[in-house]
């Protein structure tokens, strides 16, 4: 068996024998129809071409001025790290650091890691670091907020237009252009890599698909194999399958990240932030989030008061989005994830697929909450006409960013294979799955088999 045969479904566990695809097709999971793998090969020319180009447009992004402001002969501008500093300043350091982290330094991990692993692929070596590296692709990816950011700008500058003139600055069309790179670039599947680093080690003669016999001197070499019999371990970092050896703490062979059968005490973990969640999201929409402060008056805006303020400006399509992004969006993840954590305790096989959609849903909507802490940064950086005008971050932004962080945060820790653990084992037969491919739905994705046992599905007798 090859290692590259075998592929387990990261929402439900069930495995799957891996076939080749075309260069816009896509495998999906025959039981919970979650996205597998992609086809097509990797062109390490044109990933370094689209990388070095992204990597220019965000250092122009990030060293350019967004937007400049004048008010009464005042004038301000600032770029994106102009903007956090100001936020530091003013005591808000927890928050300035997270906008810090999500909007500048991982996107810049995510793009200077694969640049220098292809280059390192494209001279036929591994770099090293090489798997830590790779890694951290997989992490900025689901952190950084780069597009998030880019419509926090749009939002800002249309509030900056009621108060003084707004004149566009380089920085923003270059935060356009590489909202568009990081498109691209996030399309690109790290796995393409890992297996590119494989076939490296094997050019120089280390041989990586052996499948001895399950003695005790051979478990070390059995890197990348499936003992029939026994349910392997999935590698959520690099997606390899690994052979559980029985070790109460075993690392994956190919990217020493811990592996998990599922992940440790998923349930009461996610119960806890949620419940921390909660809490804090009384105040975020009580307290202020900004206070204004004119020659004329003062004035607090919470969340709620800013949604009112864009509605009655004729801006309701903007304050219908703060309105989804920032109030009903944390309230529907608290929902969600309190209803999957619910189920997945009591065991419940109530609507396995169902549950898994609104999984995803969550995930997809999570990163979205931060819309109004980018809208804050900016906001408050640019309005600071000294006696004139000053716009300072209030505490129930500080709350927000904890809302957003913690629930981003309770998804990463619930394991959605638990939607599927308690269900009766079944398997599917390989001779009746269609090829599970977005452009060529199969009519039947399979004929259930009773009673053939978890085993199987062990087996990688499931293709997609």
């Amino acid at each position: 068996m090859h290692r590259y045969d075998l592929i387990s479904c990261p929402e439900c566990g069930v495995l799957h024998r891996k076939r080749p695809l075309g260069p816009r097709e896509k495998a999906r999971c025959v039981r919970c129809n979650a996205l597998l793998y992609r086809g097509g090969g990797a062109d390490l020319n044109r990933m370094a071409a689209i990388v070095v180009t992204a990597i220019v447009t965000y250092l122009i992004a990030q060293f350019s001025p967004i937007v400049n402001v004048e008010f009464n002969g005042l004038h301000s501008s600032s770029t994106l790290l102009g903007a956090i500093m100001v936020l530091w300043g003013e005591q808000m350091e927890v928050v300035a650091t997270i906008v810090f982290v999500l909007t500048i330094v991982l996107p810049a991990v995510e793009l200077g890691a694969l640049l220098y692993v292809i280059q390192g692929l494209r001279a036929g070596r591994r770099v090293p670091g090489f798997d830590y590296l790779l890694r951290g692709v997989s992490a900025a990816r689901h952190w950084g907020m780069t597009e998030v950011l880019m419509i926090g700008i749009l939002i800002s500058l249309v509030k900056l237009t009621s108060l003084a003139q707004v004149m566009v600055q380089p920085g923003l069309f270059a935060f356009g252009a590489l909202t568009v790179m990081l498109t691209v670039v996030v399309a690109f599947d790290p796995r393409l890599l890992w297996d590119l680093g494989d076939q490296v080690i094997e050019a120089h003669g280390v041989k990586l698909d052996p499948f001895p016999a399950p003695d005790a001197a051979s478990v070390p070499a059995m890197r990348y194999a499936a003992l029939p019999g026994r349910e392997p371990l999935l590698c959520h970092a690099c997606g390899l399958v690994s052979q559980d050896i029985g070790q109460p703490r075993q690392h994956c062979p190919r990217c020493a990240k811990t592996l998990h059968r599922r992940h440790p005490d998923s349930v009461g973990r996610t119960w806890a932030l949620l419940l921390a969640a909660a809490i804090l999201y009384v105040p975020a929409m009580l307290l202020p989030v900004m206070y204004t402060q004119t020659l004329f008056n003062k004035s607090d805006d919470t969340i709620i008061s800013g949604v009112v303020y864009f509605w009655t400006d004729d801006a309701k399509a903007l304050a219908t989005i703060i309105f989804i992004a920032s109030i009903v969006v944390p309230v529907l993840k608290l929902a969600a994830l309190s209803l999957l954590a619910w189920t997945a305790q009591r065991r419940s096989g109530w609507r396995p697929y169902q549950r898994t959609l609104l999984y995803r849903m969550v995930e997809f909507v999570g990163r979205w909450s931060m819309l109004d802490i980018f809208v804050i940064t900016l906001t408050v950086a640019l309005v600071r006409f000294q006696t004139l005008a000053v716009i300072t971050a209030g505490p129930g932004a500080l709350a927000f960013c904890a809302v957003v962080v913690l629930t981003m945060l309770a998804s990463l820790q619930f394991d959605p294979r638990l939607i599927w653990d308690h269900l009766e084992p079944r398997a599917l037969a390989a001779e009746d799955v269609e090829n599970a491919v977005e452009n060529e739905v199969a009519n039947e994705l399979a004929n259930e088999v009773a009673n053939e046992g978890a085993n199987q599905v062990a087996n990688g007798e499931t293709d997609a």
